[in-house]
């Protein structure tokens, strides 16, 4: 299993079994990070923080305060995690093993929406379904 970037026709491959993505409010301006694994066909969100609470960004009641970040583990899982980027608001942050970086050094500036899934022996598509992009 690997993890699938895609995005502006562009479909990256990359062999971690766990990473992280942050970004920051743009509202609040404040950073929030999420921690994810790769179990069988499906991401796994672990731990989520957020530094602060405000504007659609409230921490839930099992939150509890780590460093200046509220921490929770919602343990969600989900086949494909859809990133939308605007300018305007800055760009994710993904972190794989030993490179951190924005989404546009990953796919490009033009890269939106991005699809993050788990494919199986390293092959990614130009979108999920493996048919070409129309």
């Amino acid at each position: 299993m690997s993890l699938c970037l895609v995005g502006a026709g562009v479909a990256i491959s990359i062999a971690t079994q766990s990473f992280s993505l942050s970004w920051t409010h743009t509202i609040e301006k404040t950073e929030w990070r999420e921690d994810w694994r790769i179990e069988a066909e499906s991401l796994v969100l672990e731990t989520a923080r957020v530094k602060g609470s405000g504007a659609g960004m409230e921490p839930p009641a099992e939150a509890r305060l780590e460093d200046g970040f509220y921490v929770w583990e919602p343990k969600i899982h989900s086949p494909v995690i859809v990133l939308r980027r605007e300018p305007h608001a800055g760009d994710w942050r993904l972190c794989a093993d030993d490179r951190c970086d924005p989404i546009a050094a990953w796919l490009g500036g033009d890269a939106d929406p991005v699809d993050i899934y788990v494919a199986e022996a390293g092959f990614c598509a130009a979108n999920r379904d493996g048919a070409p992009d129309s």
